[in-house]
């Protein structure tokens, strides 16, 4: 079923290459991901051959990939994410007809079951989290209030099992807990 996906896909570049582009050259992109998954498809088209560079940029603007395909008329590239961290990517394509940016959102689709955030029932203002873990390892909590501005933030190192009570005082409004371990996972819980 995915590769019908890729497959179709491509097909619609090439219709809009061919539809659009008989007085002056044009080339088509597009990024595919499934979810879940760190491997992303770039398909590429153009009416005549050309050279293509492709660079990957982080959110800090830092090249995080760089490649060239030669005297081509389209490919499929898979991009894969899995030693990268999360986070926002642009993807910068260029040809002989100028270049071609596309966003990508690398996220963590990893099911997060391992992260425990909860309002305690005695008080209002009072919020467990808890992080179930066989290891040591660094554990991230981060506060932040519905402007999402940062209210707290604390890296504690646990050896096994952690859990701790924060009281969030005088706040008005929603507020968020973001949790992350050292294996990726992110959980988010607004309240």
């Amino acid at each position: 079923m995915r590769t019908k996906s890729i497959y179709l896909v491509a097909l619609l570049l090439m219709g809009a290459v061919a539809t659009f582009g008989k007085d002056e050259p044009t080339s088509a992109m597009a990024v595919l991901s499934a979810k879940g998954k760190d491997v992303f498809r770039v398909v590429y088209k153009t009416e005549t051959a050309t050279n293509v560079k492709v660079k990957l940029y982080n959110a800090n603007g830092d090249i995080v990939h760089s490649s060239s395909v030669n005297n081509t008329k389209g490919f499929i590239l898979p991009l894969n994410l899995g030693k990268l961290n999360y986070g926002d990517y642009r993807l910068e394509l260029t040809d002989a007809n100028g270049k071609h940016i596309e966003k990508i959102a690398y996220q963590n689709a990893v099911p997060v079951d391992n992260i425990r955030v909860s309002r305690l029932t005695t008080a209002e203002d009072k919020f467990m989290v808890s992080v179930m873990s066989t290891k040591s390892e660094t554990v991230t909590v981060k506060i932040f209030d519905s402007y999402y501005n940062l209210l707290h933030t604390e890296v504690k190192s646990v050896n096994g099992d952690f859990a701790q009570v924060y009281n969030v005082k005088n706040l008005t409004g929603a507020c968020t807990f973001e949790v992350s371990d050292d294996a990726g996972r992110v959980k988010t819980v607004q309240f």
